[in-house]
């Protein structure tokens, strides 16, 4: 399925910080500085085909997963997203010299 082309239907808000985050739902056994997230604001007035559609994008190309819906007066709605943060360690011996 190609990317959907265009601008999407929402704006990035900044997200918040991870010790802010205490009341975001996480895995059993994990804290949420674990997970990056992301807040999307949706207008009033937006189709919720259009919406649907660009999360499904955001989830599947960007590994999204859906933690938030809320809905606020005057029609805007909140969705919270987030996603684990992968972290690395070196297989390889230390380098000698």
């Amino acid at each position: 399925m190609p990317r959907p082309q265009g601008p999407p239907p929402f704006r990035r808000l900044p997200a918040p910080p991870p010790r802010g985050a205490r009341d975001l739902p996480v895995e059993k056994g994990r804290s949420p500085e674990d997970y990056e997230f992301q807040v999307l604001a949706v207008p009033r007035g937006t189709s919720i085909r259009s919406v649907r559609t660009a999360l499904a994008a955001e989830s599947e190309y960007g590994r999204w997963d859906l933690v938030r819906t809320r809905h606020y007066y005057g029609g805007e709605k909140r969705v919270w997203m987030r996603r684990r943060i992968i972290r690395v360690s070196s297989t390889l011996p230390a380098a000698a010299g």
